[in-house]
């Protein structure tokens, strides 16, 4: 139990540390505050609401991971490292991807909400 509790303190941890610190991770914590009632709205079956909001969280997931990558890099080396941008680079693409899942969905719901599929 008490791993258990450090576990969430940690977590807790890091989430502020990411909100204080990432733009980012502040607007897409906003898209996952936002996409909780709308995906009531637009998405009938519980799944779906799930899914809907899934996606949101997989966003800041994936986030979480580009801002520990980035802050490790720079602070294993503030030179700038053709290696080191390229690790970035992939850290930030793995961000866009996420958001492109996330962004594909909420289109189909929606689209499906509105009779247009």
């Amino acid at each position: 139990m008490e791993r258990l509790l450090r576990a969430a303190i940690n977590t807790w941890h890091g989430l502020l540390a990411a909100a204080r610190s990432e733009e980012a991770f502040r607007q897409e914590l906003m898209a996952l505050v936002v996409a909780i009632p709308v995906a009531s709205l637009v998405a009938e079956e519980s799944w779906k609401r799930l899914a809907l909001i899934a996606v949101v969280a997989f966003v800041l997931v994936v986030e979480l991971l580009n801002t520990a990558i980035e802050k490790l890099a720079d602070r294993v080396n503030l030179a700038v490292d053709p290696q080191i941008g390229r690790v970035k680079d992939m850290g930030s693409a793995a961000v866009g991807l996420a958001l492109l899942i996330a962004g594909l969905t909420w289109l189909l719901a929606l689209a499906e909400r509105f009779g247009l599929i």
